[in-house]
């Protein structure tokens, strides 16, 4: 009898234990977590303008900075931003050292094998930039225009295709040289991606450049932990309400000279 009792109340802690241990998993969903601790902490460019950088005023500014904190403003929690580089951003949601990762990150099918997505947000496109003062309006205008341009790079290879055939291309090694060589006045135009033409206006503001044409799009996505999928519908949720009342698109024109547009879902 007495042995009886005790494999009852050995099967009886077990069952609690059991309980306990389910509680206490469901307890470590990172939702939970931010909402316990009223914080929560997002990965973040701050050296990539105009997505993320350090202003004059030594405070992280930009377009991935401005959708950080309106997560943890709709959210109603504190925001800590932790720095990353191209390099590390997905394994510091991976392995949950930040609890979301907003850092101008492409979607693709070997990303998607580590970690989830949310809605897209804004986006990442290359273009064509020029001074103020000269009007282009559509690719026509670009007839007899010298283009600045990386060697190989996509830019050239997607305008040759919707571009006037009197379109002058001037090629350099990389992308610093062709922007180096507009900011010096050897290219009437320069065509390149929208975070070097942030860097470059950043550096040269005299010059008064601005986004003229869309080349090709590539929108930005959250990054979340797999399994999160209780945190990734709710920054889902903010993430439509903002495309919903124009914030998206007034924060793109704000920091990328355009609106959001109609970005992708999730799936």
């Amino acid at each position: 009898m007495t042995f009886s009792l005790s494999r009852r109340y050995i099967a009886l802690a077990f069952a609690a234990a059991s309980l306990l241990g389910g509680t206490a998993a469901h307890a470590q969903t990172v939702l939970d977590k931010i909402t316990q601790t009223k914080t929560i902490k997002i990965a973040v460019p701050t050296d990539y303008p105009p997505y993320g950088f350090v202003g004059l005023d030594l405070k992280p500014q930009g377009l991935d900075i401005a959708m950080a904190e309106l997560i943890a403003k709709q959210m109603g929690v504190k925001l800590e931003m932790v720095p990353v580089t191209s390099a590390n951003r997905i394994p510091y949601v991976q392995t949950k050292q930040v609890d979301l990762v907003i850092s101008t990150l492409g979607k693709n099918p070997e990303r998607a094998k580590v970690i989830d997505f949310t809605h897209a947000y804004a986006p990442f496109f290359q273009g064509v930039y020029a001074p103020k003062s000269l009007s282009i309006k559509s690719f026509d205008d670009l007839a007899g225009k010298t283009i600045a341009v990386a060697k190989g790079a996509m830019e050239e290879q997607e305008l040759a295709k919707v571009g006037p055939a009197s379109m002058q291309f001037k090629r350099y090694e990389d992308q610093a040289a062709s922007t180096a060589a507009f900011v010096a006045g050897q290219a009437q135009v320069l065509a390149t991606s929208v975070s070097n033409a942030g860097l470059m206006a950043q550096k040269n503001p005299q010059l008064g450049a601005e986004y003229k044409l869309l080349i090709k799009d590539s929108p930005c996505f959250v990054g979340v932990a797999k399994g999160e999928d209780a945190l990734r519908a709710k920054v889902n949720e903010i993430i439509l309400a903002a495309k919903k009342d124009g914030t998206l698109d007034a924060m793109a024109e704000k920091w990328l000279g355009r609106p959001a547009g109609d970005l992708p879902l999730s799936e």
